[in-house]
């Protein structure tokens, strides 16, 4: 029976990377990624992280004359490009494998169990060569006999060039030699506090953590840290999860651009994270029955605080917008206090099942049954085709004043007709 085989292949500062591919110019250069109305810095390319600077920073702290100095460019975050840009790697990925998990918006475990025929430090090459052929981002590429492995190894390709991005540990003959490298802050599964705990112990290493004995180990860190024990060990004991499981909630939340004060703000504000919510909703192909909104001025501010939240259910689950729509500002009636400078408001959505186990009733029809359903499928393929939020409601308003600051976006290059690069031939 062949052994398990995992690649995990991950993008090179993902978000910076992105802004790269479509602004040539920016190659070599230091580049930052915002955080949400542009407070903090979420993500930044290597060069940025060799002038100091580092991810949490906040971007008004930074010099300006520092910026300046070092050609340093910093960009809102720009979450409809990069989710395209994901799209696109995992499609090409799915070429070298027909079991692959998207681990995350830059990562995907592959399998490569019955490759033994194949160099698989070549085929990691030639994995590399494509991501980046069809998409213009670099990833590294970490091959292992577990997932735990493949994580150290991917790591390991990243922190040193000479690898060329690619490295196999698999019967590799200094394993032992790069787990002592590997620090237990850096181990897949091992948090702050584990961590903390691990060293108290004089663990300092992977290669240390394979040796403590299995008892000591699940006495400490649960069975959950045993089996990634293991899993450092070479035995496979985690599995591919090739289906995402359906979310049991769904949130959808921002702060706004500038405090907001009046009710029918924060109610066209919350209607719409309410859409977006519900159409995450219907991706799943899921009904649900209960929302909550919530809403919260600045704490980090020296004014009157405020913060409530309060939830309704629906007669029967549903998927329809204006169902959830007509809760929310119901809701949003009831916890509203006016006097208030207002930071953020959000919703949430719960007691969520498969479309295919919605129950019915007697006296009314079910959402599956009438003509909510076909609207909602209309309205999403309308929107798919001709971009987002083309087709929408009023009661999420149109000049959007709380709408975030984001005073560095960049176009959607890959998503938007009118943002499409123009190349000129000479």
């Amino acid at each position: 029976m062949a052994r398990d085989v995992f690649a995990l292949v991950d993008c090179n500062s993902f978000y910076a990377s992105c802004e790269k591919v479509f602004n040539p110019h920016l190659a070599d250069k230091p580049v930052g990624i915002l955080s949400n109305n542009d407070g903090i810095i979420v993500a930044l390319s290597p060069e940025l992280k060799k002038l100091g600077i580092k991810r949490g920073d906040a971007a008004f702290k930074i010099d300006k004359q520092f910026i300046r100095k070092n050609g340093i460019y910093l960009f809102s975050s720009n979450y409809t490009l990069y989710g395209d840009m994901s799209n696109r790697v995992m499609q090409t990925l799915h070429d070298f494998t027909p079991d692959i998990e998207i681990y995350s918006i830059d990562e995907a475990f592959l399998s490569l169990k019955g490759f033994k025929h194949l160099n698989l430090t070549k085929y990691g090459r030639q994995i590399k060569r494509t991501v980046y052929r069809h998409t213009g981002l670099p990833v590294s590429v970490g091959i292992g006999p577990t997932k735990t492995l493949a994580k150290v190894a991917n790591r390991f390709a990243k922190k040193h060039p000479f690898i060329e991005g690619v490295f196999d540990i698999i019967d590799h003959p200094d394993k032992d030699k790069i787990l002592r490298w590997m620090e237990v802050e850096h181990i897949w599964g091992v948090g702050r506090q584990y961590a903390k705990m691990l060293r108290r112990n004089g663990i300092e290493n992977a290669f240390q953590l394979t040796q403590a004995p299995n008892k000591w180990v699940q006495n400490k860190m649960t069975i959950v840290g045993l089996r990634m024990v293991k899993e450092l060990r070479g035995i496979s004991c985690i599995n591919l999860e090739e289906d995402i499981p359906p979310k049991k909630e769904i949130v959808s939340s921002k702060s706004f651009g500038t405090s907001v004060t009046e009710l029918l703000d924060l109610q066209e504000a919350t209607a719409e994270y309410c859409l977006r919510a519900v159409e995450k909703l219907r991706e799943e192909n899921q009904v649900a029955s209960q929302i909550t909104i919530f809403i919260s001025t600045n704490r980090f501010k020296n004014e009157p605080q405020y913060a409530n939240y309060a939830s309704a259910r629906l007669p029967l689950p549903s998927a329809y917008s204006p169902d959830f729509l007509h809760a929310a500002a119901t809701i949003m009636k009831k916890i509203y206090r006016p006097g208030y400078n207002y930071k953020k408001s959000g919703v949430m959505i719960s007691d969520i099942i498969h479309q295919s186990k919605a129950p019915l009733d007697f006296f009314q029809p079910c959402y599956l049954d009438d003509k909510r359903k076909v609207i909602m499928d209309c309205m999403d393929e309308i929107n798919e085709k001709m971009g987002n939020h083309r087709l929408t409601y009023a009661a999420s308003g149109i000049k959007k004043p709380w709408q975030m600051k984001r005073q560095a976006l960049t176009p959607s290059y890959t998503t938007s007709w009118q943002h499409i690069p123009v190349v000129k031939a000479i």
